[in-house]
């Protein structure tokens, strides 16, 4: 993740912005303040944070739950459902500690900065390489049904979740190892500290996050949904077309929520190499980067919202999740009436190849 807008609390200077220090005091630049930039974050992020933090978390909590008490990961798609609920949490770990810092300073201390920054960001990319996964995975149910029985598998899923895991965790390494606590003009930071070419980091930063994070799953996900498209157009199939919309409705949004953040952020890094220079548009960045960045965190809290309108499945499955958890259940229960609910069996189901009742 790029802090650099958490920079602007203490910065008094323009991004790329080449001083004269000359003895002709009068002729210096004027300082480019952003005290305004930090009062809007002081107070406009703390609560999203905090929304973000309380929905993200109980609704990733309750699709766990259905996975694990109801469909008991019975197919590919409920293991890739699983590891994108956990991204979404790990993603929403961090917001308390990034709540209290746009209200005050960094107090956590430098290991917790690396810490909760590499969080951030392995939340991040596993986050969208599982729903690029959950594309090629109803590509291959829809497009190739007879190679999917066969590679469709509970095993095969686990397998490609932990090499998702691996590479999310290899790309975050440069957070693990820059970001640090800095202390400046008596304000303590969370940010990148590069003992060298740090333009070059920010940048390599930039193209990093544009790159895995929205150009490559974008050319993955378009493929796989042309060729889905093509194949329902030749073999129509309800519960088919049911499972791709859940699954594009979930790219779209991802998509929607994240663009914006993207484009911000190769913004700013044109602003760190110089490319693009004055107070005013460094300033409107700082903004931009602000809402952006709140508005991508949203994501994390609509994919369970996502699962209970568009899944079947998944609403039956909250609705008996409530029940039992009520405190109606439990008077039926001490009356002598039972509420049941059926966990999904291997013997209940189509072969994984159709693609449906993978589906939520």
């Amino acid at each position: 993740m790029s802090y650099e807008y958490h920079d602007i609390l203490n910065t008094f200077s323009t991004p790329g912005y080449d001083y004269n220090y000359s003895d002709n005091y009068n002729d210096a630049p004027k300082p480019c303040g952003k005290e305004g930039v930090r009062h809007f974050g002081s107070v406009f992020l703390p609560i999203l944070y905090t929304l973000v933090f309380l929905s993200g978390l109980v609704g990733n909590s309750l699709v766990i739950v259905v996975l694990f008490k109801y469909k008991r990961l019975k197919s590919m798609s409920d293991v890739y459902l699983l590891n994108l609920a956990i991204s979404d949490l790990l993603f929403v770990f961090s917001l308390p500690f990034w709540s209290y810092y746009a209200v005050d300073q960094w107090i956590f201390g430098g290991s917790w900065c690396k810490i909760i920054s590499w969080i951030y960001l392995v939340g991040f990319y596993s986050g969208i390489f599982f729903i690029m996964l959950m594309s090629i995975d109803r590509y291959l149910a829809i497009v190739h049904a007879i190679f999917a029985l066969r590679a469709r598998t509970v095993t095969y899923g686990i397998l490609t979740s932990a090499i998702v895991w691996v590479v999310a965790i290899l790309a975050s390494i440069p957070e693990l190892i820059f970001n640090d606590s800095v202390n400046e003009h008596n304000y303590t930071t969370c940010k990148p500290k590069y003992l060298a070419n740090s333009v070059t980091w920010k940048l390599f930063s930039s193209l990093e996050i544009n790159l895995l994070g929205l150009l490559v799953p974008l050319i993955v996900m378009g493929f796989c949904y042309s060729m889905i498209i093509g194949t329902l157009q030749r073999c129509r199939n309800e519960k088919k077309n049911k499972a791709v919309k859940m699954i594009f409705t979930v790219m779209v949004v991802f998509f929607i929520f994240w663009t914006p953040f993207n484009i911000v952020l190769l913004l700013q890094s044109l602003v760190d190499i110089g490319v693009i220079t004055g107070c005013q548009i460094s300033t409107n960045l700082d903004y931009a980067m602000q809402v952006t960045e709140t508005l991508s965190f949203f994501h994390c809290c609509v994919n369970p919202v996502i699962y209970f309108f568009m899944g079947e499945k998944f609403k039956k499955y909250i609705h008996l999740l409530f029940k039992s958890w009520s405190l109606t259940g439990k008077l039926c229960k001490r009356c002598g009436f039972h509420i049941t609910y059926h966990t999904e069996s291997s013997s209940s189901f189509h072969t994984q190849s159709t693609g449906d009742q993978d589906a939520l």
